[in-house]
């Protein structure tokens, strides 16, 4: 667990000291394509041919992503290159490690070309319009030096934008949209800008691609669950998906299924530290693979272990279910849309600055007290146990969520005003 920046804006001449958001534990990349190394750009999916053709009528983003230990980076960095296409633009994804997009984005994206950390545009595409800085990931010099080059020869200066963490804290709408003056390195003399995404107006909003509310009203939960369940379950199971890091309750909360409410629960845990946590609070016959096998022991809690899934995969998981823990940043904002009672699991830092960014949160989103009180346990940040979670406690957190989603629809999605606050720039 590290530090993170949060809502300390400083300029450029203060570096980035307290490091990323989370503790390296890098997955080696894989399968997705090979990089055929430095400089050498390799196409997603169906990209859109005649390039040339194209640059002269649209803009060209580099989008600059490098990955830690969790998907939610990434994650937020493929939706945003995936939207930014969408909408006719060229887009170059920037990233140190592609592997986890093979399952995340199997068919990869029109328009959008995944290129290797460290490489460079060939001299016959497009220059940069955009130069996208996600989350402190500090856009390699030899590429600042080559767009510097660029202008030099009479490209227009590209609009650098630090896009930075999501927060609900009031200092978000003040550090939105600040300048970041360079003072050193090929680009002094620049300027980068701040843009916060955020829960209100003032920020920069939340990632909302067009059509999304359709999608979802032309969901069938029942049929999702009928073709994935594995074994007949009762109408009044209650389906929960798990997608957490190592909350302190974990145990808690499986006892509080298995043992102290009226309906069965059907527990969809997704893979890697969300699995393992479940391994290591439960008993052994509580974690098995066979949903059925479980049900026949006469369990309230049944755990299905779930493959990883694609991200319209996983919206489809947060639909079907009647409440979602979810954790970091990029899930949550899902979960959120999804409309679905939700529990966050924030990433736990060491100097404790994840309490006051969870109660901002919750403050936003005006939780009961029963919802802010399983949050803060959940997260180890009260002592326990969990309220239990009755029918009538849940239906007061869908209440909240909804009226939380509602307040969000009626604000610009967070694309929307990146393109007219980096045209103000231009």
């Amino acid at each position: 667990m590290t530090a993170r920046r949060g809502c300390n804006v400083s300029f450029e001449l203060q570096k980035r000291a307290q490091g990323s958001e989370r503790t390296p534990g890098r997955r080696a990349a894989d399968r997705h394509m090979e990089l055929a190394g430095a400089g050498v750009g390799v196409g997603v999916g169906a990209n859109v041919g005649g390039d040339n053709a194209r640059a002269m009528q649209s803009l060209t983003w580099d989008i600059f992503c490098k990955v830690i230990d969790n998907y939610g980076d990434l994650g937020v960095c493929w939706r945003l290159a995936c939207q930014v296409a969408a909408r006719g633009d060229l887009v170059r994804l920037w990233v140190d490690e592609p592997g986890t997009l093979s399952w995340m984005a199997p068919g990869g994206a029109a328009g959008v070309k995944l290129r290797a950390w460290g490489g460079l545009p060939a001299a016959n595409e497009p220059a940069s319009d955009r130069l996208i800085e996600a989350f402190g990931c500090e856009i390699p010099h030899d590429f600042i030096a080559a767009c510097i080059s660029r202008v030099s020869a009479g490209a227009k200066k590209p609009v650098w934008v630090n896009l930075e963490y999501l927060s609900a804290e009031a200092c978000v709408a003040r550090n939105h949209g600040l300048p970041s003056p360079v003072f050193s390195g090929p680009a002094a003399g620049w300027t980068k800008w701040f843009f916060y995404p955020g829960f209100t107006e003032g920020t920069g909003g939340l990632l909302r691609e067009a059509g999304l509310l359709q999608r979802q009203q032309k969901f069938n939960p029942a049929t999702w669950r009928a073709a994935h369940s594995g074994a007949e379950t009762s109408q009044t199971t209650r389906w929960v998906s798990l997608f957490c890091y190592e909350p302190p309750a974990l145990a808690d909360w499986l006892l509080q299924c298995a043992n102290a409410l009226p309906q069965s629960t059907c527990l969809l845990v997704t893979p890697g530290r969300a699995l393992a946590a479940v391994r290591a609070a439960s008993y052994e016959n509580l974690y098995k693979n066979s949903l059925k096998r479980l049900s026949s022991k006469g369990l309230k809690l049944s755990i299905l272990n779930v493959p990883p899934r694609s991200q319209p995969g996983y919206d489809e998981l947060l639909w079907t279910c009647d409440l979602n823990f979810v954790r970091g940043e990029d899930s949550l904002v899902r979960a959120l849309w999804a409309g679905k009672p939700l529990i966050w699991n924030i990433y736990p830092q060491d100097d404790g600055a994840h309490e006051a960014k969870l109660q901002a949160f919750l403050d936003w989103m005006q939780a009961p007290d029963s919802l802010r009180r399983f949050h803060l346990v959940w997260n180890g940040l009260a002592p326990g146990p969990l309220p239990l979670v009755q029918d009538a406690t849940l239906q007061k957190w869908s209440e909240c969520v909804l009226v939380a989603r509602t307040r969000l629809l009626q604000q610009p999605d967070l694309l929307t005003q990146l393109i007219g606050f980096c045209a103000g720039k231009r």
